[in-house]
């Protein structure tokens, strides 16, 4: 994959994300959004050290996607009814896929004394796909191109490190037997004319 790929596939989340209200998730893709432009940076410039930081965060970023697919399915004590860590607790919004997934029909209820002030309460059925589903497929897609561009940042750093320790900067010392000049005992004097 390109790095244009991998700069619309955070952008996708990032957008879905702004739409849910998802505060958490916002703040990780605008990181990552940063961390890729970097890793594209590094690797036109020719940065080994941009692309290290690329991989480490890279191995962050895998462990907050498999945190969220750990968060939908409720894996352990987390829970989407009970937790509402996406939104750092401001909010009760959940994602955005929640009430326009594919084939979902979003029906409000009226006269319910469950929504607190300001909110509504609605019932979503119908839908092909479950949103838990929808966010688990996207990070397991996050995981996947981070697993890529992982072993791409720590080979192309590899292959940059390596021409820099091999470049000959004044002009073919190594294939043609150069040697340093030897010092003498003692020091010539030339006349100098004016």
């Amino acid at each position: 994959p390109s790095p244009v790929l991998f700069q619309v596939a955070a952008l996708e989340r990032q957008i879905f994300d702004f739409l849910g209200y998802q505060w958490a998730p916002i703040l990780a893709n605008f990181l990552h959004i940063m961390a890729v432009i970097l890793g594209i940076f590094g690797t036109i410039q020719y940065r080994s050290r941009y692309l290290m930081m690329y991989a480490v965060w890279l191995v962050l970023w895998v462990g907050w996607n498999a945190f969220i697919i750990c968060f939908y399915l409720e894996v352990g004590r987390l829970s989407q009814d009970r937790d509402f860590i996406m939104t750092f607790n401001t909010s009760l919004h959940r994602s955005w896929w929640m009430e326009n997934g594919p084939g979902c029909l979003v029906t409000p209820v009226l006269n319910s004394n469950l929504a607190p002030e300001d909110h509504h309460v609605i019932t979503v059925s119908g839908c092909l796909l479950d949103y838990q589903y929808i966010e688990v497929v996207s990070s397991a897609t996050q995981i996947f191109l981070a697993l890529f561009g992982f072993v791409y940042a720590c080979y192309v750093s590899k292959v940059f490190l390596e021409e820099e320790d091999s470049f000959d900067f004044i002009g073919g010392f190594d294939s043609y037997g150069y040697q340093a000049p030897q010092k003498t005992s003692h020091l010539q004097l030339q006349p100098l004319y004016t």
